[in-house]
């Protein structure tokens, strides 16, 4: 099934809670797991790491490492688990990550990664793609990328998901990272011109409906970062222009969260674990900071979801939300 927009893996954010909120505003996008390394599989908990709910399908494991050995291994848990693709990280910049070998820092060695997309797909019957940047450091003109994509290509991996704009290893926190080095959507692009035969979809800056749609004049599709979690709407939106979806009304995704919630506290997890990925639902509305506040606070303190949810809501039509209706969602 073709990926025409993404949800983008995003550490500490896209958990299963999340990814199941975001599944209601968006029936079609694709959604993705924070990046699990192959150690906490190989060694750790698998069920607390690859557990997810049916309603989040389609979804994509994201693996972090560079042993080929032990991303076989922990591809085809995923796989074994019901994943419906594998994606390999060679974009993340964060220090701790380069100490593991894995990350942005993989596209210095892109053999490495050719061989870590072969074991991969000797183990799995289903996709094997990679995530990475438009260079490194000093490493940023085109033939650095054309080099990469070409060699791990080679292994058999036939889609990348680009984020448009290069990693500075040293000195840039993550934060920074998305946010400093320019995007160059047109050095993405040229890679697509180059390699029609590839899928490629483009990650960075993209956060309205318009710049998708342009975006995917020139790519196969489009992957959503921080814009989907902070002004989560946008996921509906995309929904309803892509795929012809009828909009739903905020109040209404709000309501369907709370047997959601009521399932995770019966689990022994609390209401704040769910509705920390709820604050962005009334971004740009009136009301949404009550909304925030509520859900932000309250919400710590466990109690019953639908009284906070109900009150909420109707806290915010006294200030002057009306409730379902087409303006106010």
């Amino acid at each position: 099934m073709k990926q025409l927009f993404s949800v983008a893996p995003m550490m500490d954010w896209t958990d299963r809670h999340c990814r199941f909120f975001h599944r209601l505003l968006a029936p079609h996008a694709w959604l993705y797991t924070e990046m699990v390394t192959t150690g906490a599989l190989v060694h750790g908990n698998v069920e607390r790491h690859l557990r997810f709910s049916e309603t989040e399908k389609p979804l994509v494991l994201q693996l972090g490492g560079s042993d080929p050995a032990d991303l076989a291994i922990s591809a085809k848990m995923g796989e074994q688990y019901g994943y419906d693709e594998i994606n390999l990280n060679c974009g993340c910049p964060s220090d701790r990550v380069q100490k593991g070998r894995f990350g942005a820092c993989l596209m210095a060695e892109p053999e490495l990664v050719a061989e870590c997309v072969a074991a991969m797909k000797e183990r799995v019957d289903i996709p094997v793609t990679v995530k990475c940047r438009i260079g490194i450091d000093d490493s940023e003109d085109y033939e650095f990328l054309e080099k990469f994509v070409t060699t791990v290509a080679a292994a058999g991996c036939d889609t990348f998901i680009v984020h448009a704009r290069k990693a500075w290893l040293k000195g840039l926190s993550p934060k920074e990272n998305r946010e400093i080095p320019p995007l160059k959507y047109d050095v993405a692009a040229r890679l697509k011109q180059a390699h029609p035969d590839l899928t490629i979809y483009l990650n960075g800056g993209i956060k309205t409906v318009a710049q998708t749609q342009e975006a995917l004049a020139s790519f196969d599709g489009v992957m959503i970062g921080r814009e989907a979690y902070q002004n989560p709407w946008v996921l509906a939106e995309l929904e309803h222009a892509l795929f012809g979806t009828p909009m739903p009304e905020r109040h209404a995704i709000a309501r369907a969260m709370i047997p959601y919630i009521e399932s995770v506290q019966a689990d022994g997890g609390t209401m704040h674990k769910v509705t920390r990925h709820m604050l962005g639902l009334y971004t740009g509305q009136r009301g949404a900071k009550q909304w925030r506040r509520q859900l932000g606070g309250d919400a710590l303190l466990n109690g019953d979801p639908t009284a906070l949810i109900e009150a909420t809501l109707a806290e915010m039509a006294h200030i002057g939300l009306p409730e379902d209706t087409p303006e106010a969602a």
